[in-house]
């Protein structure tokens, strides 16, 4: 293969996975750790494609990306007044709203099931389970909703500039 054609070809793929990596994200998949994994595969193949401090950055923004989400929805959790455990049942139910989600209308489905996952296991723990009133466990979940919708996102958005940096980066290489 020409080095043309090579060039094409990688800096192809990393485009196709960086935005993949985007819809991957908003679906709550390491969509952006994909991307970073595929950019740093292509690099060691080409040796030229990307500056290896340019890869380091996407990292870091997609740890920063990690922390956005983890952080965002414990302080939703938290600012609704959620228990642990409520905060707890926001993580869970907001795994299984996401999947849920997905069967119907992806990304939206995944998102609105994520958040509404979320709320909804903070309300029913800190309704049922913990026997605050209604009032207590919906402001809960309301929080609990809130802060997973920031952390999606905020770090689809960080996403986004990572894939922003491979893409530019491997077209300009």
């Amino acid at each position: 293969m020409n080095d043309v054609a090579a060039d094409i070809l990688a800096s192809s793929t990393v485009t196709l996975f960086s935005l993949l990596g985007v819809a991957l994200t908003l679906l709550t998949l390491p969509g952006t750790w994909l991307a970073i994994l595929v950019a740093t595969g292509l690099q060691a193949w080409r040796g030229d494609l990307f500056s290896w401090w340019t890869l380091i950055a996407c990292a870091t923004i997609a740890l920063a990306g990690e922390a956005i989400e983890i952080a965002a929805s414990a302080l939703g959790a938290a600012k609704g007044g959620a228990s642990r455990k409520g905060a707890l049942a926001a993580v869970v139910g907001s795994l299984i709203g996401a999947v849920g989600g997905s069967l119907f209308l992806p990304p939206v489905g995944t998102i609105m099931g994520a958040v509404l996952g979320a709320g909804l296991g903070a309300l029913w723990v800190e309704h049922s389970l913990l026997q605050r009133p209604l009032s207590e466990a919906a402001m809960a979940g309301t929080g609990a909703a809130a802060g997973r919708l920031i952390a999606t996102l905020a770090k689809a958005g960080l996403s986004a500039v990572v894939a922003g940096i491979l893409i530019t980066g491997a077209w300009l290489a």
